[in-house]
């Protein structure tokens, strides 16, 4: 009963978090009830019409699902869980588009760090704004549609007829028995990625947020980082903007809850390339003098050795990096076979 599944699959997306499971199992057994006892007086398995009249007599997910939510006063039941999709949505974009702008503008604009902490500290003031207004403005539905419901305008699902076979398609499990994420911890992930990112792009004006005091030691010290560092140092950027962009989308298609294997597959293979990058120079030369003529008698030996050590810690970290991505292409080739298995 794949319409059975897309209906339930529906409800669930709007039923509170930690009933859920118990919630669809009731729904389900007394669905499968009634679909028996129409067979049995049919005296044969219903057609989809017949199953998708049923399901339509039986009301919309929407509306099924707000008679699992707490009572409300300022927004009614039946239109709390739009409610609730739309105050997510537009949190989520308001802190992309504002992590964004953030990004754009600030390293630009501002001549240190107190622009990006300012910008922080106002995110949550524009984040209650944005919700202030959403809320108000389904409260200000909530009370028309009650006083005056022939002047609303219908709503897809919650007060106009819905369709059942316009219901999504069932999502795949990943099958990897995680527990699923959060809504808050996706959230928290994208808004930590521009944070990152944010962070990133700061570092070559302020090295000071990578080495601390530390930073003021590579204006004086005789070395200097090779060239090869910058290319690796925007390889990282452009890795840290795929990755958020990702997320994004797993937001915004609702796939937040299971991300693929294939997305973190993707990540580590690129996340790859700036350690291939580094360990691909012939001559091994990571750091060089600022005056070699003057200062290469006197440091030389030490910048062997520092070049040979950040060879030597490359390489490590290259051999984990590659057992990480071999394990989870190990992982995906023996899912494949066992679905192969399946369908034989």
């Amino acid at each position: 009963m794949e319409l059975l599944d897309r209906y339930l699959q529906a409800v669930r997306k709007h039923l509170p978090l930690r009933r859920q499971d118990d919630i669809v199992a009731e729904l389900r057994a007394n669905m499968e009830s009634q679909i028996e006892d129409k067979e049995a007086e049919l005296n044969r398995p219903l057609t989809q019409g017949e199953l998708e009249d049923l399901l339509r007599k039986i009301g919309s997910p929407v509306m099924v699902a707000s008679h699992y939510q707490p009572q409300q006063y300022l927004i009614g039941p039946a239109i709390f869980p739009l409610y609730l999709y739309v105050l997510r949505t537009a949190i989520v974009w308001t802190i992309i588009i504002y992590s964004l702008v953030m990004i754009c503008v600030v390293p630009f604009t501002s001549p240190n760090t107190t622009g990006v902490v300012d910008s922080l500290l106002h995110m949550p003031g524009v984040l209650i704004n944005v919700a202030a207004w959403v809320t108000l403005v389904f409260v200000a539905f909530e009370f028309f549609a009650s006083r005056y419901p022939e002047k609303c305008p219908p709503i897809a699902g919650v007060t106009e007829k819905w369709n059942p076979s316009s219901l999504p398609p069932l999502e795949k499990d990943d099958g990897s028995g995680r527990k699923p994420r959060s809504f808050a911890q996706a959230v928290a992930e994208v808004l930590f990625g521009f944070l990152f990112l944010a962070w990133l792009l700061l570092i070559p004006r302020h090295p000071f947020l990578i080495m601390g005091p530390g930073a003021i030691y590579l204006q004086v010290a005789p070395f200097q980082l090779a060239p090869i560092w910058w290319t690796a140092f925007w390889w990282i950027v452009a890795l840290s903007v795929l990755q958020i962009a990702w997320r994004c989308v797993d937001l915004a298609r609702g796939r937040w809850q299971y991300p693929s294997r294939t997305q973190r597959t993707t990540i580590q293979a690129f996340g790859l390339i700036p350690i291939v990058l580094l360990l691909s120079l012939s001559n091994n030369v990571y750091v060089t003098l600022r005056n070699p003529a003057v200062n290469l008698a006197q440091y030389g030996n030490a910048l062997l050795a520092i070049n040979s050590s950040i060879r030597f810690g490359l390489l490590i970290v290259c051999a984990i990096a590659v057992l990480s991505l071999a394990l989870e292409l190990s992982q995906l080739a023996w899912k494949a076979y066992r679905r192969r298995e399946a369908a034989r």
